[in-house]
C-alpha cells in the first residue's frame, strides 16, 4: 500500500492519501460499533468513530471543486467538535457508509483537475490549492 516509490506527483500524493483513507477502515474492521465509540484516553474525546466522522466533513475540500458538498455535518459553530464529542455508537454503520460515500464523492470531484487549481470553496482572503488540500488531507 502507498505510493509507488517512483511515480509522479499526483499519483504520489493519491497513492499515499488512498493509504490513509484505506488503513482507518483497516482499523474500523470487525470491531463491534460499541468498540469504535471508545474514547483513546481522557480528557481526550478522540475515538476511531469520531476520525471517520471528521474525515467525512473534511472530504468536502475536495468536494468544493464539483460544486457544493453532500455531506451529513456533524460539527457546528455551536459545536465545532461535534464530529469527535457527540459520537452515537448507534450510527457507526451509518457514520462509515457515510464516510466512504463522502471519499467516492471527493475522488469524482478532483478527477482530472490542476493540482495548481484554486479551489472554489476556499475562503476569499486565504485560497487553497488542490494540492496543498492533498497535504493537509494526508497530514489529517
Amino acid at each position: 500500500m502507498g505510493a509507488p516509490h517512483v511515480s509522479d506527483e499526483r499519483t504520489s500524493l493519491e497513492g499515499w492519501l488512498e493509504y490513509h483513507r484505506a488503513t482507518l477502515l483497516i482499523k474500523c474492521a470487525d470491531l463491534e460499533p460499541e468498540q469504535l465509540a471508545i474514547r483513546s484516553t481522557p480528557p481526550s474525546s478522540l475515538s476511531l468513530l469520531g476520525l471517520v466522522r471528521h474525515l467525512t466533513e473534511v472530504e468536502a475540500w475536495f468536494q468544493g471543486f464539483d460544486g457544493e458538498p453532500e455531506i451529513e455535518g456533524y460539527s457546528s459553530e455551536e459545536a465545532p467538535d461535534a464530529c469527535f464529542d457527540a459520537v452515537d455508537s448507534t450510527r457507526a454503520d451509518a457514520d462509515l457508509e457515510a464516510f466512504q460515500a463522502s471519499v467516492s464523492r471527493s475522488r469524482v470531484a478532483v478527477a482530472g483537475r490542476d493540482l495548481d487549481e484554486i479551489s472554489p470553496s476556499s475562503p476569499e482572503d486565504d485560497p487553497r490549492t488542490l494540492r496543498w488540500i492533498y497535504m493537509h488531507m494526508i497530514e489529517e
